[in-house]
């Protein structure tokens, strides 16, 4: 996989490094960056999934009223 060199603020990377419990700024950065990309992914899933059941209440006939 290609690689990218990032310039952070040290005081920024330190506390990423102190939440994530990591004693490399390199695994602490790389850790908080594919948790981010996971929860998006979630909030996909689940978005679709709503909008999934949205539509089959779309789809079932109504019921007669009166």
């Amino acid at each position: 996989m290609a690689k990218v060199t990032v310039s952070l603020d040290a005081e920024l990377v330190v506390e990423v490094m102190v939440l994530a419990g990591v004693g490399s700024p390199q695994d602490a950065v790389e850790l908080v960056v594919r948790d981010y990309i996971e929860r998006g992914h979630r909030t996909e899933a689940r978005t679709a999934t709503r909008e999934e059941a949205l539509r089959e209440v779309d789809v079932k006939p109504r019921d007669p009223e009166g």
